[in-house]
């Protein structure tokens, strides 16, 4: 008993002696409880938005009108022809179905929730992204802005900022795959059980915190042309069409555009989903081996996530939007039983 009590006792004195070590402790602690409740590595993505957005709120996003960027940005998402053009493709999804669906299937449900999400959130939030990131580059990196060449036409920067700014995309959406930190966020876009062209808005708002690197050859080649913006909605409406539940392909065209056939390979149930990344140009899968095109077995794939590890609205005998959005919302910050899984085409070779 003596023995026992001289024991507490020196323990007690030694981390008397060692506050350091007590602190330490209590430190690991409260850091295992909260990791016991949050994905830590996710507070990352809002916290570089944050910081990005306060910059940019702080220089009065660099001298620009944010009223009028806004409304140039949602004209080129839900303008006249942006609007003409989805509901053109949505024509086409009845007439020429990759899967039969109803018209009013639980998935396009949720995906008009998330429309109007991006009308009234995402857009204001890219926005104020896209115009706080010029104005950091300018201020931080002026040299990056090459001065006007005289000699390059026009149309030839327009093509050059197009093909840089979809390759810039399709390597966030290759680190959106490969990084765990980022998947947790696109994996929502991937849930999608029911495909359709409202997909393309399927999307976590803090995904575009990574996407907002494609604004990169834009500044690059400022002083010499920008993007019109019949172009911007053109190329917008060829990213929401290859979401479209059509059965269309492009022929020999499609060793260059990506077509409905081809990025529903990027989202089938089965296999790898590192595959088929362009957005409008298949280019950039050709040349890392990543290109897989479409035959009669993959036009009709089941898409979404195996084992539905993030909540959807399919589950259950009712759809509980709002619930599930909810859930889908958090879903990045949730910590998980076991590390998610990313199956790559690395892994087949």
């Amino acid at each position: 008993m003596v023995q026992k009590a001289s024991s507490a006792t020196t323990l007690t004195v030694t981390a008397e002696k060692q506050p350091g070590a007590s602190i330490l402790a209590r430190a690991r602690g409260a850091w295992r409880r909260v990791a016991s409740r949050i994905y830590v590595p996710a507070l990352l993505v809002p916290a570089v938005g944050l910081l990005l957005v306060g910059v940019g709120w702080a220089t009065r996003w660099g001298g620009v009108d944010f009223a009028n960027s806004l409304t140039s940005l949602r004209f080129v998402t839900i303008g006249p022809l942006a609007v003409a053009m989805i509901g053109v493709f949505l024509v086409a999804e009845r007439v020429r179905p990759a899967q039969v669906r109803p018209l009013v299937a639980r998935g396009h449900r949720h995906d008009v929730i998330f429309t109007v999400l991006n009308v009234v959130v995402v857009l204001p939030l890219v926005t104020a992204l896209t115009l706080s990131l010029s104005d950091v580059v300018q201020r931080l990196a002026p040299w990056v802005v090459l001065p006007r060449i005289g000699a390059v036409p026009r149309w030839t920067v327009v093509i050059l900022i197009l093909v840089a700014m979809d390759g810039c995309n399709w390597l966030v959406h290759l680190a959106n795959h490969r990084v765990r930190l980022l998947w947790r966020f696109h994996e929502l876009h991937h849930s999608q059980e029911d495909m359709n062209v409202l997909t393309v808005f399927r999307t976590h708002p803090l995904i575009h915190v990574s996407y907002v690197l494609a604004v990169v050859p834009a500044l690059v080649l400022l002083a010499n042309g920008e993007l019109p913006t019949l172009l911007l909605v053109l190329y917008g409406g060829a990213v929401a069409f290859a979401h479209s539940n059509t059965n269309l392909s492009f022929g020999p065209l499609e060793r260059v555009f990506v077509s409905p056939n081809y990025h529903r390979i990027h989202h089938r149930l089965r296999g790898p989903q590192d595959v088929n990344l362009g957005f409008t140009l298949t280019i950039w899968d050709q040349l890392s081996h990543r290109a897989v095109f479409p035959t009669s077995e993959t036009i009709r794939a089941d898409t979404g996530l195996p084992r539905r590890p993030l909540r959807i609205e399919q589950q259950g005998a009712r759809a509980h939007h709002l619930a599930v959005l909810g859930a889908q919302l958090v879903g990045p910050f949730r910590p998980l039983d076991e590390p998610a899984a990313i199956p790559s085409v690395r892994e087949q070779r």
